[in-house]
């Protein structure tokens, strides 16, 4: 079952896991930052969602800025033992802990985002394709979402349009060039060590075409 959103924010930062320090931003949205977008509208164990296609309708423009981070987290063996205990220090000092980092991040941003979902094996007997599509539909047309919709990083807020496929739409941006190795998405084959997946990005006319999972051209 298929959709197609458009996005735009003022902001956003796909970053790229090589960088290690500073945060370098992919030149378009990541398959796995546009999933997260439909998943923040509708997500359910039964349906698992697929980017099939991004397309680029703003110029990409770039912008450099420094921002404060909080450079720790909270330590998982501290919450087990504040568990047993009944009482730790769970709680991080951002005054302590903020660091400051620069970002090469993009800046006014807008995508048009075609996606499907599928059933899973968590499906109940209940359960339906042409429900959950009432249910996105619905929900994405009232701008219902479980979480706020993001552009990569969860500061870069995203307002979301569900497209009328009998209205006009705006065009992809005229330009073509090889995006190189993107990220894909993660393998959770293995829940406790989730491998990063990639493949070779190409815009065509301001459209990337995402190939399936299962597909040569996704490589881990």
């Amino acid at each position: 079952m298929g959709f197609c959103i458009e996005v735009s924010g003022e902001f956003a930062c796909f970053t790229r896991p090589e960088m290690k320090v500073e945060r370098v931003s992919y030149d378009v949205i990541t398959p796995s930052a546009a999933r997260a977008i439909f998943e923040a509208i509708l997500w359910k164990p039964a349906i698992e969602w697929r980017v099939t296609r991004i397309e680029v309708l703003k110029p990409i423009k770039w912008i450099n800025l420094r921002r404060n981070e909080v450079g720790a987290i909270v330590s998982a063996r501290n919450a087990q033992i504040a568990m047993k205990k009944g009482t730790g220090q769970l709680g991080i000092y951002a005054d302590e802990e903020r660091q400051q980092r620069a970002g090469l991040f993009l800046k006014d941003v807008g995508y048009r985002l075609h996606g499907e979902f599928h059933m899973t094996d968590q499906a109940g007997p209940q359960d339906s394709a042409a429900k959950f599509a009432d249910m996105f539909r619905r929900r994405a047309e009232k701008g219902q979402c479980f979480n706020q919709p993001y552009l990569g990083c969860r500061e870069f807020s995203c307002d979301v349009t569900l497209v009328d496929e009998s209205a006009p739409t705006l065009e992809a941006i005229p330009e073509s060039r090889n995006l190189g190795w993107m990220l894909y998405d993660l393998d959770y084959s293995d829940p406790k060590a989730p491998s990063p997946l990639f493949f070779n990005a190409t815009l065509e006319n301001g459209v990337v075409e995402v190939p399936a999972k299962s597909s040569s051209e996704v490589r881990g």
